[in-house]
């Protein structure tokens, strides 16, 4: 019988947990000025970070090297798929190697555009730039054409923002449903693997 085997260090669990309950609290108390969006908004800016830097110096499974596969791997593991043979790793599959580069691509653009719009009501780390615009604006004259301009960036911006918390809950979703899917498949609890850190591969199941 195969073993446990440790695939997700205590770093990249926090991780991930902490940013499930803060992308919960963020979307949910989306409304402007809410100052639990803010912050909860605030940690996930920071654990990106943190993933971005991990993904190069972290452990083997967490590293982008390990599961951004190419083309050709993506389209195998899904014939696998589709023919109820799926093949088995270790760490993300290929599909769900991309599906977290893009759940952190979509992130960090939402994040984006949130400080961008926290900056327009003159907050937030980017404020000192919109800040130097206005003051710009005023010693030209420019105060009205500014104000105009500041109310259609404004609502671009949120428009843009919603657009893409919106999108970011449908990978959610997809991702949950992938989740599922791939422990239905190979029989194994992958919740319970990213809580634990520990999974069990199959019988004969050789990585090399």
């Amino acid at each position: 019988m195969t073993t446990a085997i440790k695939v997700w260090d205590i770093a990249t669990r926090s991780f991930h947990w902490s940013l499930v309950v803060c992308f919960f609290i963020a979307y949910i108390t989306g409304d402007e000025g809410n100052l639990l969006h803010v912050y909860s908004s605030y940690i996930i800016i920071g654990l990106l970070a943190f993933r971005l830097i991990w993904g190069f110096i972290g452990p083997k499974y967490v590293r982008f090297s390990n599961f951004i596969h190419g083309i050709q791997p993506t389209l195998s593991y899904l014939r696998s798929i589709l023919i109820a043979r799926p093949s088995y790793y270790l760490g993300h599959n290929p599909l769900g190697g991309w599906m977290i580069v893009m759940l952190l691509v979509s992130l960090t653009m939402t994040s984006w555009t949130g400080l961008e719009l926290y900056a327009i009501e003159g907050k937030g780390p980017l404020a000192t730039v919109t800040i130097e615009l206005v003051e710009t604006a005023q010693a030209n004259g420019d105060d009205d054409k500014h104000e105009r301009e500041n109310e259609k960036g404004e609502d671009w911006l949120e428009e843009l923002h919603e657009a893409l918390a919106g999108f970011t809950l449908f990978l959610v979703f997809v991702h949950i449903g992938g989740v599922l899917l791939s422990s239905l498949l190979h029989r194994e609890n992958l919740i319970k693997a990213m809580w634990t850190g520990y999974k069990t591969p199959p019988d004969g199941f050789n990585e090399d």
